[in-house]
């Protein structure tokens, strides 16, 4: 269920038997010649719902913009600072924390995020300290969808080496999935993308000039898409019922 789709009686109700939260959380930023800008929101906002869907869980509305500077060089990327995106995160947290939510679960869609959501929680848990609040304070977690155990089986066993780091064809086929019409289907020349260290947005598009790293996209499908989706919710829905039960 998606919380903006239930009303606060229902909310409430739910709050009485139970108390998790999965929190999409990605970032709107190019990739490469063929991906979706929207691709690192859309990848945990589709994968949350699905889980949620099989277990009866609630999914908060997707925090669709990331810690993304790095891509600025490229048209359509909407990037927060580090210290926007620690605010954001910690202002959602406090906000769940005070209706009940105990067990809040971010899963990401972007690894430049990790980092700073990790900082996020930091903060939080400092401030719950200093400020001596009576009772413990919620349980925080950050998953990659991309992470689990099926999905990185399952893009090994699809690209190998061609998976790259960034506008990988595993991400884009997701997204095609969810979106079949968007599909471009396209090759890349070279077929993979260099691989590399990077600073700011202008350094980033130097070495990186159409964006991908490491990944040839050309490899994407919808087919593939769909695969990835199975296993992802099928990963999410084993490690949110582990971090739920407290494990």
């Amino acid at each position: 269920m998606r919380l903006q789709l239930c009303t606060w009686p229902e909310v409430e109700a739910r709050l009485a038997r139970s108390t998790g939260i999965i929190v999409p959380i990605g970032s709107t930023e190019q990739h490469g010649p063929n991906g979706l800008i929207g691709t690192d929101a859309i990848c945990p906002e589709v994968v949350a719902e699905g889980a949620a869907e099989r277990i009866d869980a609630l999914v908060a509305p997707t925090i669709s913009i990331g810690m993304a500077q790095h891509h600025l060089a490229f048209p359509g990327t909407i990037s927060l600072r580090p210290a926007t995106l620690i605010a954001v995160v910690r202002d959602v947290v406090q906000s769940l924390a005070r209706h009940g939510f105990r067990e809040i679960y971010f899963l990401n869609g972007h690894g430049g995020n990790v980092a700073t959501v990790q900082a996020a929680f930091a903060q939080y848990h400092s401030e719950a300290s200093f400020t001596g609040v009576d009772g413990p304070a919620p349980r925080l977690k950050i998953a990659n969808w991309f992470a689990g155990r099926r999905v990185a089986a399952l893009s090994q066993e699809l690209y190998g080496e061609a998976e790259g780091s960034h506008a990988t064809p595993s991400e884009i086929s997701l997204t095609w999935h969810a979106y079949p019409d968007r599909a471009r289907p396209m090759q890349m020349e070279p077929r993979l993308a260099p691989k590399g260290a990077y600073g700011d947005a202008f350094d980033y598009r130097r070495r990186f000039p159409d964006g991908r790293i490491g990944s040839d996209p050309s490899l994407s499908s919808v087919e593939a898409g769909t695969r990835l989706y199975e296993a992802s919710v099928e990963d999410t829905i084993e490690d949110y019922g582990a971090f739920v039960a407290g494990n």
